[in-house]
C-alpha cells in the first residue's frame, strides 16, 4: 500500500485547506513584495558542490530553490539586508543566506555560482 505524503511546510493555510477539501485548483497565489532596483550581482544560478541544493535568484528579486529528495521547489522573493540575503517563500518562511567571497551559505550549505 502506497501513501502519498504532502510536505505541508511549503503551503500557506489557504492552500492546505484547499488540498484537504479537494479544491486545489482554487489555491490562492500570494504576491510577495519585491525590492526596488537591481539585485546587485546575486542574480543567477547557484548550487552546492554535489548539486543537491540549487538556487536560482532572478533579476526581478524572485527565487526558486530545489533540494534533492524534495518533490516541490521552494519559490518566493529575496531581499538584501545587513547580514546578507533573506529568502521569503509563499508560506511566510524566511531563510537567511550569508554572503561570502564568491559564495552563499544557506542552512549549512555552501553555494557557488553555476
Amino acid at each position: 500500500m502506497r501513501i502519498d505524503r504532502v510536505d505541508a511546510t511549503i503551503f500557506p493555510t489557504t492552500s492546505l485547506l484547499a488540498l484537504a477539501f479537494g479544491d486545489a485548483d482554487k489555491i490562492d497565489r500570494i504576491t510577495l513584495p519585491r525590492p526596488a532596483g537591481p539585485p546587485e550581482g546575486f542574480a543567477g544560478f547557484w548550487r552546492n558542490a554535489d548539486g543537491t541544493v540549487r538556487l536560482c535568484l532572478a533579476e526581478d528579486w524572485s527565487y526558486e530553490g530545489k533540494v534533492a529528495g524534495r518533490r516541490r521547489s521552494a519559490r518566493g522573493t529575496y531581499r538584501r539586508d545587513d547580514e546578507g540575503l533573506v529568502l521569503s517563500d509563499e508560506s511566510g518562511l524566511r531563510t537567511r543566506i550569508a554572503v561570502g567571497d564568491g559564495r552563499l551559505e544557506m542552512a549549512g550549505h555552501q553555494l557557488f555560482k553555476a
